[in-house]
């Protein structure tokens, strides 16, 4: 079994500009999504998927592989992950049974978390991938809207009165990590479907990054779970 993580890092993130490589109580981001790659010890190969040439020195002095750059047409705004995955699969010289993709904003990652992943997939072979997830802390099918005239209005009126306790438990992708079969990824099966397994988090261990909000909140996190000992 081989498996290499690749982690798409491209330079022109717009709304936490160079977030990939912002520092992050004191070390560049895309660090803690290499430091836990390297100490899953699961890893053959640990690729940065980037079109920056800072990023991709910044990757190399954390320990990971830059062995191509990626190009412009696919470091746009649009491009989705899968097609990053799907060429940085194209451009290695070996070919992997398994690929991660991890992403480069994700510094509540744990190592352990990314080992039982592809414990999860290996130990089913009908399945194409299993990525990281976590439960809404609060029920879905309850949320609220705001209309056009500024009031608040149930988005699934019918669960209004249904307790909480009786709706069945919604889950969110957790964006740290995503779990495939290399030939899944080429193939470009679907990775939200029923051709994936969950690796379910606990809620404290996530945090999306993609405002100053979020980088806010997520410092706090770090702080807090620091000072517990839970971070490893």
């Amino acid at each position: 079994m081989s498996a290499v993580a690749i982690i798409p890092a491209r330079g022109g993130s717009q709304r936490i500009p160079r977030k990939n490589i912002k520092l992050f109580n004191g070390e560049p981001m895309i660090a803690y999504s290499i430091r836990a790659a390297r100490a899953s010890g699961v890893f053959d190969q640990i690729v940065v998927s980037t079109d920056d040439e800072e990023i991709a020195d910044v990757a190399r002095d954390c320990g990971a592989d830059v062995p191509f750059m990626r190009p412009a047409d696919l470091a746009d705004a649009f491009t989705g992950t899968a097609a990053v995955i799907q060429h940085a699969l194209c451009a290695l010289d070996q070919h992997f049974d398994y690929a991660c993709c991890l992403y480069a904003t994700a510094p509540l990652l744990q190592a352990r978390y990314l080992r039982h992943g592809l414990e999860v997939l290996e130990a089913d072979a009908a399945k194409s991938y299993a990525f990281s997830v976590c439960s809404f802390g609060f029920p879905v099918q309850r949320a609220l809207l705001i209309d056009s005239d500024g009031s608040l209005c149930a988005m699934h009126p019918e669960f209004r009165s249904v307790r909480s306790q009786d709706l069945p438990v919604a889950y969110q992708d957790a964006g740290q990590f995503y779990w495939g079969r290399s030939d899944a990824w080429r193939r470009g099966d679907t990775v939200f479907s029923e051709l994936s397994l969950p690796v379910i988090l606990p809620r404290h261990l996530v945090q999306d990054i993609d405002s100053p909000e979020d980088w806010l909140r997520a410092e706090y996190l770090y702080a807090a779970l620091k000072a517990g000992g839970e971070l490893q």
